[in-house]
């Protein structure tokens, strides 16, 4: 049995595994969290690396018992109950997530951030960085991800430059955070066109509640960015009240704040593909999963909050 003083071995942005976990029985068993599932003729016990996992969702069917929630929560694991499929995140209608509890978190980050939020134009000043992070990302994902060239999705393309290029000007003479949701609605507007002409998709419209397969990839999708931003916030001790562009009043607004990070760049364009080759919503999964270790997606919101933070403190 591994001691809980060396399940924190592994640093939050260095962890690979996201769990999503339906019709089983989640506990602990010979020292080790495992889930459990019915076989036609044998119970069968699946080990759950909880010092490399980061997420884990709870599906239908599914139940967890005490001495597993204590085990993963002194792992610094995230729990998040969910309806089939990964979506909807049950917390009515809201982003939240049961996290380990610790006093002992790193007090550095919260009064970093403590120095800007409180002044409307600081905030705007973070959430245009924020913005700004975001297509820089998306750019060198999209510039050398062999993958998505497969597909023609080229950070260079005429159609997929002009439109970062106008978001980035438009970025600066936002005059306020209204403007900047917006602006950034557009943008996320034109990517889901772009990505709907690559992928021959025909009369796409964004609808979470639609059911085709675009938009279920896209709410999956999403709610698994949800997990890692809320996981780095967790981590860097800074509650998800303290939003710099979703609305301040909902509980989890930044961890939208920090997933849109990594969505278009990660998400949005495998939705599509995999819509259009007929893949599973496993398939599709694993497909994002792999991105997220493959571009390092952990340690560019780690890197984005620690650099928000510390720019914080000299606006």
């Amino acid at each position: 049995m591994e001691a809980l003083t060396d399940l924190n071995a592994i640093l939050h942005s260095k962890r690979a595994n996201i769990y999503y976990i339906e019709k089983c029985r989640v506990m602990q068993k010979d020292g080790r969290v495992v889930y459990l599932s019915e076989a036609k003729y044998e119970k069968q016990y699946w080990n759950i690396p909880i010092a490399n996992t980061t997420v884990i969702l709870l599906g239908m069917g599914t139940s967890i018992t005490q001495a597993a929630v204590r085990s993963l929560a002194s792992a610094g694991v995230l729990i998040g109950f969910s309806g089939s499929g990964g979506t909807p995140l049950i917390a009515a209608n809201e982003v939240e997530w049961l996290s380990p509890q610790s006093e002992y978190r790193p007090t550095e980050y919260i009064q970093g951030w403590m120095q800007f939020w409180f002044d409307e134009n600081k905030r705007l000043k973070i959430a245009k960085r924020l913005q700004q992070c975001r297509i820089e990302y998306l750019k060198t994902v999209w510039g050398k991800d062999r993958d998505l060239h497969n597909y023609s999705f080229y950070s260079d393309d005429a159609d997929i430059e002009n439109a970062l290029n106008q978001f980035l000007s438009r970025i600066k003479n936002s005059p306020n955070i209204n403007n900047l949701l917006l602006v950034e609605a557009q943008l996320t507007k034109s990517l889901y066109k772009i990505s709907a002409n690559r992928t021959q998709i025909s009369n796409f419209r964004r609808d979470a509640n639609c059911g085709d397969a675009a938009n279920d990839f896209l709410n999956h999708g999403n709610y698994l960015a949800y997990g890692l931003a809320a996981t780095t916030l967790w981590v860097l001790g800074i509650p998800h009240g303290f939003a710099v562009m979703h609305g301040k009043t909902r509980r989890g607004a930044l961890v939208f704040d920090i997933a849109d990070l990594i969505k278009d760049s990660l998400i949005l364009p495998w939705a599509f593909i995999c819509a259009d080759k007929g893949m599973s919503e496993q398939t599709f999964r694993q497909q994002c999963l792999q991105n997220f270790t493959k571009h390092k997606a952990l340690d560019f919101m780690f890197n984005t909050v620690k650099q928000m933070a510390k720019e914080g403190k000299s606006l």
